[in-house]
């Protein structure tokens, strides 16, 4: 009788806890219809306005909280929103300033720190200054005052974009080692962290990096793939995304472009693949857009 009881309470708890998983499900990612393998602006009016240009974006790993930078006239911040019940609350400024701009924000793996650049000087105080790493601690309902991620990150030339590994690997580019004559000539690093300190920068390889400019990286967090921004003599625009696949050796393939689905006679940039590994969001002509990540495996069919 116990038994009969049982498969009785689970028969009828189980298509519950489906339905509640569908609800969830759906109040992800702002609410918005999921894309197919064509590119879609993400949440139009909401999100990806026409009077605003929107650059990087980042999702938590549940998709319920939103983090990405917005340039209006020329100064940057980073916005934020969140789903509260059932309800995601209106996009509210959270990294802001007079002087200095704040753009490309990323979250730790723990994602107690949300990382982004910054012209703004270690003091906090003095005029604009190259573009570096910067991070805020998560501390309760409140973010602390923004800390430097330190000379193993950042130099005294521009450092763009982060991106993790699961392991806590920082990829991100910079121009540190270009000549002054090729100011656009950004080149991909990656520096472990071990014990909680960022190790020296060591730029990646040749079918990565060339003499053209390679910034904007995302990592995959087993590092299985990086997808970024590139400019070069066959890109379909001012700057198209490419992707390359670590082979079982540990090296990278040569990069490929992601081709005419993704790229456009514009800028494409800002590349980030969801916790779950389901979308590709990236930006594209100052809008945030967001395509299946089956494009993707496409792609690491025809390597």
């Amino acid at each position: 009788m116990r038994l009969l009881i049982n498969c009785f309470f689970w028969c009828l708890l189980i298509p519950l806890l489906c339905s509640s998983q569908k609800i969830d499900d759906r109040l992800k990612y702002l609410e918005q219809k999921p894309p197919s393998l064509t590119p879609e602006i993400f949440a139009p009016g909401l999100i990806s306005k026409k009077t605003e240009s929107e650059f990087g974006s980042v999702f938590n790993t549940k998709a319920t909280e939103f983090f990405y930078g917005v340039d209006i006239n020329g100064r940057t911040e980073i916005r934020y929103s969140e789903l509260i019940g059932d309800k995601w609350s209106k996009p509210r400024t959270i990294l802001s300033h007079d002087k200095y701009g704040f753009n490309d924000p990323f979250l730790s793996p723990d994602e107690n720190r949300l990382y982004f650049i910054s012209e703004r000087t270690l003091d906090g105080m003095g005029a604009k200054q190259d573009h570096d790493i910067w991070y805020v601690e998560k501390k309760g309902n409140r973010w602390s005052e923004p800390i430097n991620a330190g000379p193993n990150i950042n130099s005294n030339r521009n450092e763009y974009y982060i991106s993790f590994t699961a392991t806590g690997t920082m990829y991100f580019s910079s121009d540190k080692i270009t000549a002054e004559k090729k100011r656009n000539d950004f080149d991909i690093y990656a520096s472990k962290s071990i014990n909680g300190e960022f190790q020296k920068a060591i730029a990646l390889g040749d079918s990565i990096n060339t003499s053209n400019y390679e910034a904007d990286v995302f990592v995959d967090p087993e590092e299985t793939y990086v997808i970024f921004c590139a400019r070069r003599p066959e890109g379909l625009g001012r700057g198209d995304l490419y992707i390359s696949f670590k082979n079982t050796d540990g090296t990278w393939t040569k990069s490929i472009n992601m081709g005419e689905k993704i790229n456009t006679k514009n800028h494409e940039l800002c590349p980030f693949v969801s916790k779950d590994g389901k979308y590709l969001f990236y930006t594209s002509n100052q809008d945030i857009y967001w395509v299946s990540s089956k494009i993707i495996d496409t792609l690491r069919k025809k390597r």
